[in-house]
């Protein structure tokens, strides 16, 4: 099946990987009095860019973003910042586009990465044929051959996807029975978690740093600072953003962070069919691979949208899921920094996010994992500025490292062609809590594609409270391999 072509001459518009805000999660709750919590660089293909973002509907929880109108004052001081740190007053939306920031380093189809055991060698990124991969920022067809192979991968692996239904947009409200469905397991609605997932560093003071949605425009920014301060994250790619900056990926990789899965397009994954999580996740593996030349074992579920039968899925397919620290049904480690751009909240309700979070991570008696994204200008000018400098200066220090390490695993585990499956087992065992199973073309594919294309496809619509969010590029030639 021939798909559908990236155009070498101009990238399409950039739609958000946040396509729509769902309620999936509540935000940090307040925490007991705790120890406090780049700027920008420039050069770059793209032209410019704009962000829009559409109200979203009320989260649950006791400190959800707010509004820009509403905002206050930080309630706490902060112990150190960027000395180029963007002010906060000009991290708001609609911020003036700031001179963006290509790969400063790109790297020869051949380079092999010596700091990893048993590398492969990089591919030529050069050489990659955008009308090879599906559309951007849309779920893939499941009758490609590809993702037919992955089906029949997924059948033959021995894991049994339970038999459970895909659930509608628009998260728990919505979706009531499969709330208060205890053997569905969805971390969604209360936080239910499943043997394997990681929420959390077993280690007190342990932060795995993870970056979601890009790379993209200011990553190169991000990952400058974090090179400064000598500092390695996970950075969890979405697949559409890979085939469009497959030199900045490269650049994450060599400099030894983490890579890990985010999906092809950024969907909720529990309302998609069996055929289409695979798509997902395939296409997000394989482009992955054919720009690095190794496979990732980790992955995260957008929104943090996960239930017993997306997590056995990605398990046949070798992933282990991935989501973030909750410390109660309504509380996580969720700084809301994807919002600012929107004008849904602002650097300084972030921030205090920020604070509450490093108070509770004082308290708990494990290490902590924290949302944050790189796709905007405004996340990663709030991450260099000021959180990143804040966490640097926290007493007692925090050890900041990738998922894979603070695990107490090496990087090589984190790759199926150099994890050698002893401390890092993958694919063996179905998920826990499911009650019954079904093949992957099974009845969890009923509300959906099948990949016999007998049914029709399910398309992904956002909630009716909900807008879409997008991201406008324009692009000549050289931003398709920035």
């Amino acid at each position: 099946m021939k798909l559908a072509a990236v155009s070498a001459v101009a990238l399409p518009a950039l739609v958000s990987a946040h396509g729509l805000r769902e309620v999936h999660h509540a935000r940090q709750a307040a925490a007991p009095a705790g120890s406090a919590a780049t700027s920008a660089a420039a050069t770059g293909a793209a032209t410019g860019s704009a962000a829009a973002s559409a109200a979203s509907g009320a989260a649950t929880g006791a400190a959800t973003s707010a509004p820009a109108a509403a905002t206050g004052t930080l309630t706490f001081t902060l112990a150190s910042t960027n000395p180029s740190a963007v002010p906060l007053s000009d991290i708001v939306s609609g911020a003036s586009s700031q001179p963006t920031v290509a790969a400063t380093t790109t790297y020869a189809g051949g380079t092999v990465p010596t700091y990893l055991p048993n590398a492969p060698a990089l591919p030529n990124a050069a050489s990659l044929v955008p009308s090879n991969y599906p559309a951007l920022d849309k779920t893939p067809p499941t009758d490609s051959p590809e993702v037919q192979q992955w089906i029949q991968e997924v059948q033959n692996s021995g894991i049994q996807i339970p038999d459970i239904q895909p659930t509608v947009a628009g998260g728990c409200p919505t979706n009531p029975e499969a709330a208060a469905d205890s053997s569905r397991c969805w971390w969604t609605c209360g936080g239910c978690t499943a043997d394997g997932d990681i929420e959390q560093c077993p280690d007190k003071l342990t932060w795995g740093l993870t970056y979601d949605d890009g790379p993209a425009l200011y990553t190169g920014d991000l990952l400058n600072y974090l090179d400064t301060v000598n500092l390695k994250a996970t950075f969890f790619v979405v697949g559409s953003r890979a085939i469009s900056y497959p030199a900045l990926l490269q650049q994450e990789y060599m400099a030894q962070h983490q890579i890990a899965v985010h999906t092809w397009s950024h969907p909720s994954m529990t309302t998609l069919t069996n055929e289409q999580v695979i798509a997902e996740l395939g296409w997000s593996k394989k482009i992955i691979k054919d720009v690095l030349g190794v496979t990732p074992t980790y992955w995260r579920p957008p929104y943090g949208d996960v239930d017993n039968r997306v997590r056995a899925i990605a398990k046949a397919m070798g992933l282990q899921t991935s989501i973030w620290t909750r410390i109660s049904p309504t509380a996580t480690f969720d700084t809301g920094d994807y919002d600012i751009a929107g004008g849904l909240t602002t650097s300084t309700q972030v921030l205090n996010n920020w604070e509450s979070i490093m108070g509770n991570a004082t308290t708990i008696d494990h290490g902590f994992i924290v949302l944050e994204h790189d796709l905007f200008q405004q996340t990663v000018d709030i991450a260099t500025g000021y959180i990143l400098p804040e966490a640097l200066a926290h007493q007692p220090a925090f050890k900041i490292e990738p998922i894979v390490s603070c695990l107490n695993k090496p990087m090589a585990d984190a790759y199926i062609e150099t994890n050698d499956n002893k401390s890092n087992p993958i694919g063996s065992a179905p998920a826990t809590g499911s009650a019954g199973g079904a093949q992957a073309t099974g009845s969890g594919n009923s509300s959906g594609a099948a990949a016999d294309g007998k049914n029709g496809a399910m398309g992904i619509a956002a909630p009716s409270s909900m807008g879409a969010i997008a991201l406008a590029l324009v692009s000549g030639v050289a931003a398709l391999f920035l």
